[in-house]
């Protein structure tokens, strides 16, 4: 699946990556177990954020061009909320969360953060990123603004670290399937924006 790798820093500024070339990801057999512990791996190796990121990325695609499993398991989006989340994995102790999301055509998220870092890949539909930093307003320290926004389409895969802002909206005439790992989340620094009143609450 060939697609675009970004990168998304706390200040809500977005960039182009270098993709790994999908004939270089071709494996036999790759399956969830092998990802997570290659995860593992460079979670234990690999100090520095910045290269961190980039190698969590490449597993993730690795993962999402050999893995039909994977591709294939998600929930329909609920007919009431407009968004279904399937659990994949998550194990007392081992700070990884990896799910697929389901979002129904025109559902929107709430502004928030994830207080951890965070690589989604796209797998079916279009969804628009859209990315806010905080302002430097004296009175209102939780204020926000918009610093851009990018459309994702099957095959891309976008990183952020814990204080990236960020809503997710489903675009197009399908739902919106996505592939998601995240470390463990700091509950402290995870917040929900509120746009109208400048204040920030815990998510």
């Amino acid at each position: 699946m060939e697609g675009k790798d970004w990168f998304v820093a706390g200040d809500g500024q977005h960039q182009a990556c270098k993709s790994a070339r999908v004939w270089d990801l071709l494996r036999d057999n790759y399956r969830l177990y092998r990802f997570l512990t290659e995860i593992e791996d460079v979670l234990n190796n690999v100090e520095d954020e910045s290269t961190r990121l980039p190698e969590i990325r490449m597993l993730v695609r690795r993962l999402i061009i050999n893995s039909y499993w994977v591709n294939s398991q998600f929930l329909e989006a609920d007919s009431k909320t407009g968004t279904s989340v399937l659990l994949l994995y998550d194990e007392l102790g081992f700070p990884l969360t990896v799910q697929t999301v389901t979002f129904a055509p025109g559902t929107i998220s709430n502004i928030h953060n994830h207080g951890t870092w965070g690589v989604v890949a796209l797998l079916k539909g279009e969804e628009k990123n859209t990315f806010w930093r905080r302002s430097s307003h004296p009175e209102f320290p939780d204020k926000i603004e918009t610093t851009g926004e990018i459309n994702l389409f099957p095959g891309d895969i976008i990183s952020f670290t814990p204080d990236t802002i960020h809503c997710v909206q489903a675009v197009g005439e399908e739902p919106t399937v996505t592939f998601n790992i995240y470390g463990e989340t700091d509950p402290k620094t995870r917040f929900e924006f509120d746009i109208i009143n400048h204040i920030a609450k815990k998510f």
